[in-house]
């Protein structure tokens, strides 16, 4: 780690400022420790949360992996609509025989799954049901991913930490403790039947304060970076409220919001909208505050006589670089995130403003506007924080003399 890891609070970016460290270590401790406390009153028991049956873990029925050994297509008469008025995909069926533990199993695979292949040698899960009293059957769940998953994990992983050395090893310990937060604390806190939004803000405030501090050390530089997520997860969950409602999101937008209200029918799906908005905002909003804060640390250290205005307008130019270059990358992620449903619509013929209007098409865009508007916000706010917090300007005289006092941004 850089030399500067080992001072206090603040002491990362120049001659130290032990005071404003203090200030500033007793602040975010005093909001680290409301956070705790808000966490461990929304934490649940156990008992409160829901746990519906898994449909593949019944009596008799099971999974077990397999591998193709045959596959042979057969005119199933498909095609045209189904009971629901749905188009079905024209095409043959296959019958596949699989190689278990147990034996060969034999199934059926409807003309959809037949024409998006399956060949022999691939890898696959299959549902085994066997009711008491009655022969074993087959349904096909399934392709075999992990090798490929854990490979490409492992690649990203390796490519992180080679090329961003400490930084990237920490930053891949805090998508860790990220996931931990998830599945430990938010995710069942909601279906406990917690308030979401309360549940979101506090998980997502604990969260950024371990990431930042663990991936960019601990300095007056990343806390100002905190204080401007901090401002945009407010801002966003007060937004996120408010457009929720406007909007009319009831959160009943597809088949698995449904079967999720199912499963916990206490659950506010409204709340949850409104609760993924300030999760989904998290990542673009910590990468901007980060930014910013640096891009005042550098400017600070390549111009010491610059004034708190002049450092201010050149940090915010590079904010608005990074505002429009960011507005069409999540253009770019929310397509193709969402190509299927766009390639509907063009197959549809249907008018963009119909479809956009839609519960499932809105939710996105909306839960993309607002998120965007908190990183928008975010930018000139953090910019602020950082500017006020950024080592002072230095007088002309002492800054050419050779005694000047001069600093080196964290590394």
């Amino acid at each position: 780690m850089a030399h500067g890891h080992s001072h206090a609070v603040g002491d990362l970016d120049g001659p130290p400022r032990k005071r404003l460290g203090v200030v500033l270590a007793i602040i975010v401790s005093v909001i680290t420790l409301i956070s705790l406390a808000a966490m461990v009153s929304l934490w649940p028991d156990a008992g409160d949360i829901p746990r519906d049956r898994n449909p593949i873990s019944g009596e008799g029925v099971s999974t077990v992996s397999a591998e193709v050994t045959s596959v042979e297509e057969f005119d199933c008469g498909s095609g045209g609509e189904g009971p629901d008025q749905l188009p079905t995909v024209d095409g043959n069926c296959a019958a596949v025989v699989a190689d278990t533990d147990e034996g060969p199993a034999e199934f059926t695979l409807d003309s959809a799954r037949t024409q998006a292949g399956i060949s022999e040698g691939d890898g696959i899960e299959l549902i085994r049901i066997q009711p008491e009293g009655q022969e074993v059957s087959y349904e096909f769940l399934d392709f075999e991913r992990g090798v490929p998953l854990l490979a490409l994990t492992a690649l990203f992983a390796a490519l992180a930490i080679v090329v961003a050395r400490w930084r990237g090893l920490f930053a891949l310990l805090g998508v860790g403790i990220t996931l931990f937060a998830l599945m430990k604390f938010v995710l069942p806190a909601i279906l406990a039947g917690e308030p979401p939004l309360a549940v979101a803000v506090v998980g997502s405030t604990l969260i950024m304060i371990m990431l930042l501090y663990l991936a960019h050390g601990v300095s007056i530089r990343t806390t100002a970076a905190l204080f401007g997520t901090l401002f945009g997860i407010a801002f966003t969950a007060g937004v996120g409220v408010w457009a929720t409602g406007w909007a009319s999101l009831t959160g009943i937008g597809a088949e698995d919001d449904r079967t999720l209200v199912a499963t916990v029918p206490d659950l506010n799906m409204s709340s949850v909208v409104a609760a993924t908005m300030v999760i989904a905002g998290l990542g673009v909003l910590n990468d901007v505050t980060v930014t910013q804060a640096s891009a005042v640390w550098e400017m600070r250290a390549l111009r010491p006589t610059a004034r708190a205005a002049e450092l201010f307008a050149s940090a915010m130019r590079i904010g608005r670089d990074h505002i429009a270059s960011s507005v069409y990358t999540l253009v770019f992620a929310y397509a193709g995130a969402s190509m299927t449903i766009l390639l509907l619509i063009t197959a549809y013929q249907r008018d963009l403003s119909q479809m956009a209007a839609t519960e499932e098409i809105g939710q996105e865009i909306v839960r993309t506007l607002v998120g965007m508007i908190g990183f928008v916000l975010a930018v000139p706010m953090t910019t602020l924080c950082a500017v006020a917090l950024a080592p002072p300007a230095e007088d002309e005289d002492e800054a050419g003399g050779s005694h000047r006092r001069r600093f080196t941004p964290a590394s």
